[in-house]
């Protein structure tokens, strides 16, 4: 059970609404179930002696009493509306099952509490068999505004009991860190445009998959708008600092043609311009990393990174877990990006699917999870894919994944845990298309049969308990040819073996030679590190000041936005 609540100025504008058609004529058979006085509220829906002005006169009494008080100034946002819908699936309820969630709800958000006297007045009007809307006009009998903060989550609270009570699908608790969902307005101008997402969702996915790739808070607008999409900055008075910005998505206008904002808070939180200085600087950093060397470190960089994460959520740090949880979300756009593969729209949809995971009501610390960042952004410019090291970080975003869901489940974060969980799929399925082809090739090429003895005596003598299961793992060839380049690259195989071992435990892998397989392949060339640091001469390439990454991972293209006008 969905409660969504919002405010407004016109009473008689809602009731003709309510009690229309609507707008595809979907309204059947309007009529109140539940009112403030069943026997002083008219209802237009049932009695064609009422008059929508009749209805909103009533409602508007005390409003129009505050007003006369007020010297003719009406209170701001003075009506309260909160339709309620079920599950889909649910069954459906009766008038008088409505009329009781719609009295405990006014009870819940401070609206009309039970004996209270005076209550503000209010409506729910029925006009469709899985929902209601509750309307009041928010000035009490006394003259004052009724307490009605936190009011959607309090409505959500009481809407978690109902569902319990009355037998109904049980969704998932809330902790004010979700997005705004779009408006039923919103969604019919997407489906009347042929559009597939609403245009504040379209926004926010490439606001997320921008600020996942771009290094400072100027290439985030730069980038913005080079795709196609308006921006307006609001400045401070005093300092001149943007204190706040808008986005606008291509060809998106009014009935009056002019552009449709969204503020960056109302399309997340988490991008609203505060919180985004906190993952963003002013100015470039002067001492980032190069990987001019070896194209493949990137990859590298942010898969021994993402097992970093693996442990911090198992630290208890709380804010540093938070804080990982939320470049992880960032880390899963890069990686989509510099993915070229069939499985790269799975990678999409993990990284869409992991932005209600990676914020919660816990205060992430976003300097804790600097290696990550940083790492990621690097590999949103990768001109490269390799094979195999490409497989072994989609191998880490997978742990990962599901260990976030886990993380958030112990601390009840139950739609962040829902979240985390549908990414995990989406990861797994990637994983699996990725790694498929790669670890064949790895097992047709595995080493002649003396090699494979000697491997498997290294195997025996450096995890004994975990041999037998690693040789019967049919991952096992792939895994010889792994430890046979390792070795040319400089690396002691039984060293290595215990390394890559004690990273973490193998007793819960199902498949352990697939395990040591991608840590093996996760590890530094010994030799080509060697080389790099006697070579004491590097060359640094100039980047352009605004640069863009190869791909954003969003599902509609900007192109496609411009055909909404």
């Amino acid at each position: 059970m969905v409660p969504d609540v919002s405010t407004g100025s016109s009473t008689l504008g809602l009731i003709n609404y309510l009690f229309g058609k609507g707008r595809r004529d979907e309204h059947t058979d309007p009529h109140i179930v539940a009112a403030w006085d069943m026997a002083g509220a008219p209802d237009p829906g049932r009695d064609p002696e009422a008059t929508y002005t009749q209805l909103a006169r009533r409602l508007d009494h005390h409003v129009d009493l505050r007003t006369r008080e007020l010297g003719g100034n009406k209170p701001p946002q003075h009506v309260w509306h909160c339709p309620v819908r079920t599950a889909p699936g649910d069954r459906y309820l009766t008038d008088a099952e409505w009329a009781d969630v719609a009295r405990r709800i006014v009870h819940a958000t401070g609206i009309a509490p039970e004996g209270d006297e005076k209550a503000c007045r209010w409506i729910a009007v029925r006009h469709a068999d899985d929902h209601i809307h509750i309307m009041a006009t928010t000035v009490r009998a006394d003259g004052r505004r009724p307490r009605t903060n936190r009011d959607g989550w309090r409505a959500q609270r009481e809407c978690r009991k109902i569902e319990a009570e009355f037998g109904l699908r049980r969704l998932k608790s809330g902790d004010l860190t979700a997005p705004r969902t779009p408006t039923g307005a919103e969604r019919a101008k997407a489906e009347r445009q042929g559009q597939t997402v609403t245009a504040r969702q379209w926004l926010r996915e490439q606001a997320y998959a921008v600020a996942a790739a771009v290094r400072t808070e100027a290439d985030y607008f730069t980038v913005l708008q080079s795709l196609g999409i308006k921006v307006k900055t609001r400045l401070g008075p005093e300092t001149g600092d943007v204190i706040g910005y808008s986005l606008a998505a291509p060809g998106d206008t009014n009935a009056s043609g002019e552009p449709v904002w969204y503020g960056g808070s109302k399309l997340a939180p988490d991008l609203s311009i505060n919180r985004l200085r906190e993952r963003l600087p002013v100015q470039e950093v002067a001492d980032r990393p190069q990987y001019v060397a070896d194209p493949a470190e990137p990859w590298r960089h942010t898969t021994n990174a993402l097992h970093t994460a693996h442990i911090v959520l198992d630290s208890g740090d709380e804010a540093a877990a938070q804080g990982y949880l939320a470049t992880f979300g960032d880390a899963l756009y890069n990686i989509a990006s510099a993915t070229t593969g069939p499985h790269r729209a799975q990678l999409r949809a993990a990284a869409m699917s992991f932005n209600r995971a990676r914020r919660s009501a816990v205060r992430a610390d976003h300097r804790a999870a600097t290696i990550l960042r940083k790492a990621a952004k690097e590999l949103a410019y990768a001109s490269n894919e390799p094979g195999g090291l490409a497989v072994a970080l989609l191998f880490a975003a997978v742990h990962l994944a599901r260990a976030a869901a886990k993380w958030h489940e112990r601390r009840g974060h139950e739609q962040q845990a829902a979240a985390a969980e549908e990414a995990f799929r989406h990861l797994q399925v990637a994983y699996q298309q990725a790694a498929a082809p790669v670890l064949a090739d790895l097992a047709r090429r595995a080493p002649r049969a003396t090699t494979t003895s000697r491997f498997e005596q290294d195997l025996r003598t450096v995890i004994p308990d975990h041999a037998d299961r690693v040789l019967a793992d049919p991952a096992w060839p792939a895994l010889t040819t792994t430890l046979a380049r390792a070795e040319t690259a400089g690396h002691n195989t039984r060293h290595l073996l215990g390394e890559v071992a004690a990273e973490r435990e193998l007793d819960s892998a199902e498949r352990p030679a697939e395990v040591l397989n991608w840590r093996i392949i996760a590890q530094p060339n010994r030799r080509a590190q060697a080389a790099r640091m006697r070579n004491s001469v590097r060359s640094t390439p100039p980047r352009s000041a605004a640069p863009q990454p190869a791909a954003t991972s969003v599902s509609t293209k900007p192109e496609e936005r411009s055909r909404r006008r």
